[in-house]
């Protein structure tokens, strides 16, 4: 993880600070004093106190008081920001054209600011469905294809943790990406990274995506990248949990 973290910056310095982590696409966070507006479904405006202002990787866009749950502000995913130096103050712009919205915080002091860069491809797990369904396979390889046979659980490389690393009935090296709900192209996108880390392997390697559907999208992104599709629901009963009850965590 790449981690940046600094404090009380003057205009000039928060400008290129926001800039370098947008330009990575890093999850950014900004503890500031600011002022607020909104312009689109509604329209509103909050004077000037201290906030949490977070822009994800994904392009979401919050703003959070010290109190309540929710953000006091907030955009979706694919936001498209802009950041300038006004009269020495910094603005930061959220845009969305469909709808057509606009947040934009006006930031008078900062107090602390840092960006990182993680990496976290996992989605909820329900019960810990995905660790079942690898246990699933391990004990009953054949749900993947005849011949294939599991190896390594959790196997690290570059790009994170591999579910599954096995070899089918020829000897090629295979990688499964397992999801225990529908998988879409970020699954896929995934399960290509982990075939990229084994771009020097001396014969093929097989990346297969296992899970209980796929989005139209994920399968033409399957079919590009010469990786494959298995269908498999998880476990109906938890193989790991089954057994467990409130008492197991006193």
């Amino acid at each position: 993880m790449k981690i940046k973290v600094k404090e009380k910056l003057e205009s000039d310095e928060l400008l290129d600070f926001i800039n370098e982590a947008l330009s990575k696409r890093a999850f950014l966070v900004i503890m500031a004093c600011c002022r607020i507006k909104y312009r689109g479904r509604a329209t509103s405006r909050l004077g000037s106190g201290d906030r949490t202002i977070i822009i994800k990787s994904d392009g979401s866009f919050l703003v959070h008081q010290d109190y309540n749950l929710e953000p006091v502000n907030w955009q979706p995913p694919n936001c498209k920001f802009q950041v300038k130096k006004e009269n020495k103050l910094v603005y930061l712009t959220g845009v969305r054209r469909n709808p057509s919205e606009l947040l934009e915080i006006e930031i008078h002091k900062t107090h602390l600011i840092s960006y990182h860069i993680g990496k976290d491809s996992k989605t909820l797990e329900l019960a810990g469905y995905e660790e079942d369904m690898r246990q699933m396979i391990f004990e009953n390889p054949e749900l993947i294809e005849n011949g294939f046979r599991p190896t390594s659980r959790e196997y690290s490389v570059s790009e994170g943790f591999i579910d599954i690393l096995g070899k089918d009935k020829d000897g090629n090296l295979v990688v499964l990406e397992l999801k225990s709900r529908r998988a879409g192209v970020n699954a896929v996108k995934q399960l290509k990274k982990y075939l990229d880390d084994f771009i020097d392997h001396k014969d093929f390697v097989r990346g297969i995506l296992v899970a209980p559907s796929l989005t139209e999208d994920a399968q033409e992104l399957l079919l590009k990248y010469q990786m494959e599709f298995k269908a498999l629901e998880p476990p109906k009963e938890l193989i790991n949990s089954k057994n467990m009850t409130l008492d197991s965590f006193k």
